[in-house]
């Protein structure tokens, strides 16, 4: 009988699927021990489990929940004459893990489980814990013939006769045939049965790992998904990040070049405004000395007259008259052209002033784009085959030793020409040459201070001989006023204290 029940526990099902791995939570069961008819099952943490019995051989199996085995082996075989032998197996997925303990016995016996902190104690009931079945009938064709004898006698009556014995005895065989046929169609039936459990506990476990697969399949694709949607996120974030700043510094830029061109603009326009305020008081001053030399000269030729008068008081006394009422007609016509010539001088500045007000938005813009060409032009200017012929006048007479600073350079519509003028701070000794249509004032051991004054002034908008004038900072200690003619003429210089003044007729004059 316990070499039957020990072969039926070779039948045990092998473990199912073994766990790769075994997390940190699972009850880890490490030792499965056998004391007479009491075994220990000691685990990591306080045991979560159920139990059932079988029969044909018995047998008790316990199922621990969320457990492992670590060091346990799968058979551990016994035979003390209560436990035949342990078995062990672990199944299910990683997360449901169930360590499977199956206890072999020699026969049926009452068992009592008590859980004690980490441990599982099953014990035997009754007097199950002594040597048990050790004298059962041993199966037939086991064992020597003197111990078949011996059992067979051991089995007969006192007094049986042989025949009796004979028959008693193949009763005996009969029924241990039908009892291993029996065990043998037990055994059967329960490797069948637990065989349909591996295979149904393989599909199952192979059904958990597809959907574990799955899942771990689709929290992969969820993650590759928002690493995708994280990094366009990002993306866009630097790309609209970086709109924003070249936007900002497109607006930070257009904020500086608008404030530059109002700068610019303040400061063309003052600038005309202080050569608008100069111009006018030269003209002021100009009209002054006209006036003063109108006075001069009258009297002057009151004086005369009145010597002639007094030298020919008698006789021509008569003419005398006539000839004061014939130059008091004169001096009033005198002063009424000069009256009307000064208007004219005024009205031709006023619309000078109002048309160089109207261009100085387009002189400012041309002044800029032409500098660098009329730069190159005042410097080597090629002869126009100009109807004046090539000159050059030198002017000045004595002057001091100190270097001279040019102040202002300007253009002014006269009655009949046109008067180009050159400021500075005292005299200074000055040469003109003419080439075609251009002439060149050169002021000796003068410099240029305000960079204003090398501006070009565009004049071909006026009805003068004169198209563009502009002043260089020339070789050596020297400064040059180039002026640019619409076509050749003749000129006429004049220095008066630190004011040196080119006058040139109107064309068709």
């Amino acid at each position: 009988m316990k070499g039957f029940a020990v072969s039926l526990l070779g039948l045990w099902l092998v473990p199912l699927v073994a766990l790769a791995q075994q997390p940190a939570d699972f009850n880890t069961i490490t030792s499965v021990t056998v004391n007479g008819g009491t075994v220990e099952i000691t685990g990591s943490k306080k045991p979560d489990f159920n139990s059932f019995t079988m029969t044909d051989p018995p047998r008790l199996v316990i199922d621990v929940s969320g457990a492992v085995f670590q060091g346990v082996a799968e058979e551990q075989p016994v035979g003390n004459g209560t436990v035949t032998g342990i078995r062990t197996q672990a199944y299910g997925t990683e997360s449901s893990s169930i360590a499977r303990i199956l206890i072999g016995y020699e026969r049926e016996v009452e068992t009592d489980i008590q859980s004690s902190g980490n441990k599982l104690v099953v014990k035997v009931l009754g007097s199950g814990g002594g040597t048990a079945v050790a004298q059962a009938t041993p199966a037939e064709g086991q064992g020597t013939p003197a111990q078949q004898g011996t059992a067979v006698a051991a089995n007969t009556p006192s007094g049986a006769s042989a025949q009796d014995a004979a028959r008693a005895a193949a009763s005996d065989r009969e029924a241990q045939e039908k009892a291993v046929k029996a065990a043998a169609d037990a055994a059967r039936a329960e490797r069948e049965a637990q065989e349909k459990a591996a295979a149904e506990a393989a599909a199952r476990a192979k059904a958990d790992a597809d959907a574990e697969r799955k899942k771990q399949e689709d929290a992969r694709l969820a993650s590759q998904r928002q690493d995708e949607e994280r990094r366009k996120s990002e993306e866009a974030a630097v790309a609209e990040r970086k709109r924003q700043e070249e936007e900002a510094q497109a607006a930070a830029k257009r904020a500086e070049d608008e404030r530059r061109a109002t700068a610019q603009a303040a400061a063309d326009q003052k600038r005309q405004r202080e050569e608008e305020a100069k111009t006018a008081a030269e003209q002021k001053k100009a009209a002054a000395q006209a006036a003063a030399d109108e006075k001069r000269a009258a009297a002057q030729a009151a004086a005369e007259e009145r010597q002639a008068a007094a030298k020919t008081a008698a006789e021509q006394k008569k003419a005398a008259a006539q000839t004061a009422a014939e130059e008091k007609r004169q001096k009033d016509e005198e002063r009424r052209a000069a009256a009307q010539a000064r208007r004219e001088e005024q009205q031709s500045a006023r619309e000078a002033a109002a048309e160089a007000k109207r261009q100085q938005a387009a002189e400012a813009r041309e002044r800029r784009q032409q500098q660098t060409v009329a730069s190159r032009e005042s410097r080597a200017r090629p002869s126009q085959g100009s109807a004046a012929a090539e000159s050059r006048e030198s002017g000045g007479g004595a002057v001091s030793s100190r270097r001279k600073t040019m102040t202002l350079v300007g253009f002014q519509q006269q009655p009949d020409s046109s008067r180009v003028f050159v400021r500075t701070n005292e005299p200074v000794r000055y040469s003109v040459s003419g080439s075609g249509n251009q002439v060149v004032l050169e002021l000796e051991n003068t410099r240029v201070v305000e960079s204003n004054n090398t501006l070009p002034l565009d004049t071909h908008f006026f009805p003068s001989a004169v198209s563009r004038v502009e002043a260089f900072s020339g070789a050596g200690n020297t400064v040059r006023v180039v002026i640019q003619l619409k076509q050749g003429v003749r000129y006429e210089t004049r220095q008066e204290g630190g004011l040196i003044t080119l006058d040139f007729p109107r064309p068709g004059r």
